[in-house]
């Protein structure tokens, strides 16, 4: 079996066992949590009030030291990430306003590690690579996958497998394993996404090979997207699998029919601390990012966000990516 098959398998292994574990049911008695399983033929509830009771770890004053300057006088890091409500990954708590998930846990684990005060900043997709560009936030953890492109203007220090999920109206029938699985299919996906390259590259190839194209869809935020996929309007939904497996597990009205490498064929695609290229950060926040590894804490935050399955064992600075022509 070739590198690029046995990859792809082992990827869309880990998925499918994302999807199974990720069965999560709304507890009627407390509005406060939802239950996931973390284990095989284990469970756990994941705390979806305000009050987070966050996993914490101590400073690392060595770790702290090779901070930049600018920001350790500061005290504060500014964390940004995305404003689309993407359980269990980013989204608000039953107040509708805290900012929860394993992206913000992980984001103030390592600015324990940093000795740095977080402050999550929320924006749309796109405003996150502008922020960084700016200067306005120094790191992005947003579900970031590395890619080839983005690594000429960024910093990656990994810290989760990155694997995404086609999502389908429960019961319509497709399954996809690769492009021409999506041949004349109109498909949803999010714009500036790595998931948006994925989809365009494989409609490229259903045009090369005599299939008809993809035909994609964008919409402004997921509400209208899952209306569109039960009202019929659209076949599949393209979206970190994560997210998939959450919300048809919770809904019970859509099922993920197939997953993939965020990298494409060739690579395990991984999710990355995002900042601007030669800011001096990412050394410091690999380093904080292996020390919670170690320790444990890491382990912890995502066992308590049903993401076990999706866990790396060291944090990679600017590791191969998604690459700029997916073949």
């Amino acid at each position: 079996m070739s590198t690029s098959i046995t990859r792809r398998t082992a990827a869309a292994a880990t998925g499918l066992t994302a999807a199974l574990l990720l069965a999560a049911c709304s507890n009627p008695t407390d509005g406060g949590t939802t239950e996931v399983a973390a284990t095989s033929g284990s469970k756990t509830k994941i705390n979806i009030s305000p009050d987070q009771d966050r996993i914490t770890t101590g400073k690392v004053d060595s770790i702290a030291a090779e901070v930049p300057e600018e920001i350790r006088k500061k005290g504060t890091l500014e964390i940004v990430g995305s404003s689309g409500s993407a359980a269990p990954l980013t989204f608000f708590a039953t107040d509708n306003k805290t900012v929860i998930g394993v992206e913000p846990d992980l984001a103030h684990l390592v600015a324990d590690v940093l000795g740095l005060k977080p402050h999550i900043n929320t924006v749309s997709w796109e405003n996150i690579f502008v922020g960084l560009d700016s200067a306005k936030y120094d790191v992005g953890l947003s579900n970031i996958t590395v890619t080839e492109e983005r690594k000429e203007k960024y910093d990656f220090a990994t810290y989760r497998e990155d694997n995404l999920g086609f999502e389908a109206k429960k019961g319509s029938g497709p399954k996809v394993t690769g492009p021409e699985d999506v041949a004349g299919k109109t498909v949803a996906v999010g714009s500036g996404t790595n998931q948006e390259k994925l989809l365009i590259e494989w409609s490229k190839e259903n045009e090369k090979a005599g299939r008809k194209p993809v035909n994609i869809k964008y919409y402004q935020n997921d509400s209208d997207t899952y209306l569109a996929l039960q009202s019929g309007r659209i076949d599949l939904y393209l979206g970190p699998n994560p997210t998939a497996a959450y919300h048809a597990a919770t809904t019970g009205k859509t099922e993920v029919v197939g997953t993939y490498s965020g990298a494409g064929a060739t690579l395990q695609g991984l999710i990355a601390a995002t900042t601007k290229k030669d800011s001096g950060l990412v050394e410091p926040l690999a380093d904080a990012l292996d020390h919670v590894i170690d320790n444990g804490t890491y382990a912890k935050v995502l066992k308590r966000w049903g993401l076990s399955d999706e866990a790396v064992t060291k944090s990679e600075i600017n590791p191969p990516g998604l690459p700029k022509t997916n073949r």
